[in-house]
């Protein structure tokens, strides 16, 4: 049984991730009402050495004798910037490990020049941006005392005029809450001159922190990036998994009836499924979230590769 490891999970973004967890679990700085690991039960703003970095390291070594994941990600279940050792273990990682890496973020400890130090070892950085305003902050954050937006812009700003990597700037929509036009507005009023890779909206995929909280529909999702690029934003794209037919732009009949009778005489790679229905991934997960959710298709990782069964 693994400690720090979780995964491999198959993942429209990053392909195969394995999960690399640094802190405690639930150890955080916010609260968020969406949160899908549940409430904090340890809020922490202090840096501090969180986990045996000895038996991390052998514990990768053990799963890559049979895996070679396509990233290693930083994230789990509490905030992985708080580990002070963040950046030593990315660098131990890459003695054993030839593949990318990524860190998800939750921004608040942007500000600190020995993060920003640390993400620079990583490929992809995905930092996460929910608010603007201090109020809209507050409500869908729940910060830890003393810490502001004010804060985090700060330090993101910071962080993006310096990175030299890949950026996914991760917004997650809450109806209600920080999808208002006000709100809109300064997000693309911060968001316009900044040095970002893509930017990802995202909603709840499983209940979250308050059960009451619901997922934005995928009509919203759309409005709100065409907002932003009505705006001059650009790359926006939303990273939400589709649920049911309805929400699919331009459904295909024909292309799942296609994916499934491939699926009844052998299982597909991801890859394979590309090449043979000339889709793009994204197009095909899409299709593949709503049939495994049904129950009609499995998705499995074999060999390093993500397969497709009935």
């Amino acid at each position: 049984m693994y400690k720090y490891i979780f995964g491999p999970v198959p993942s429209r973004r990053l392909g195969v991730s394995l999960g690399v967890d640094l802190v405690m679990p639930k150890t955080c700085n916010l609260d968020c009402i969406y949160c899908e690991c549940g409430s904090t039960t340890k809020f922490y703003n202090m840096r501090d050495s969180y986990i045996d970095i000895d038996r991390l390291i052998r514990e990768v070594k053990d799963i890559l004798k049979n895996l070679t994941p396509d990233y290693i990600t930083f994230s789990g279940s509490g905030e992985p910037t708080l580990n002070k050792d963040l950046g030593i273990i990315i660098k131990k990682i890459r003695k054993i490990y030839s593949g990318k890496i990524a860190v998800i973020t939750n921004s608040t400890l942007l500000n600190n020049l020995d993060v920003r130090e640390a993400l620079e070892e990583a490929d992809l950085i995905i930092p996460s941006l929910d608010a603007i305003s201090e109020d809209v902050f507050k409500r869908i954050n729940r910060p830890i005392e003393g810490l502001s937006a004010k804060n985090i812009l700060d330090g993101m700003t910071r962080f993006l005029s310096a990175t030299k990597k890949e950026v996914y700037l991760e917004i997650f929509i809450v109806e209600g809450i920080n999808d208002g036009v006000e709100e809109l507005e300064k997000f693309v009023e911060y968001l316009k001159d900044k040095k970002i890779t893509t930017i990802q909206l995202n909603t709840l995929a499983r209940p979250g922190a308050i059960r009451e909280i619901k997922p934005a529909s995928m009509k919203r999702l759309s409005e709100i990036k065409d907002f932003f690029i009505s705006r001059g934003l650009d790359s926006v794209e939303i990273i939400k998994k589709y649920t049911s037919r309805e929400e699919l732009p331009k459904y295909s009949e024909k292309l799942e009836k296609l994916i499934l009778n491939m699926l009844t005489k052998r299982k597909y790679s991801i890859h394979e499924m590309v090449e043979l229905l000339q889709r793009n991934e994204v197009e095909l997960f899409k299709y593949l979230n709503i049939l495994q959710k049904e129950g009609k298709v499995k998705v499995v990782i074999e060999n390093d590769q993500i397969y497709i069964k009935s």
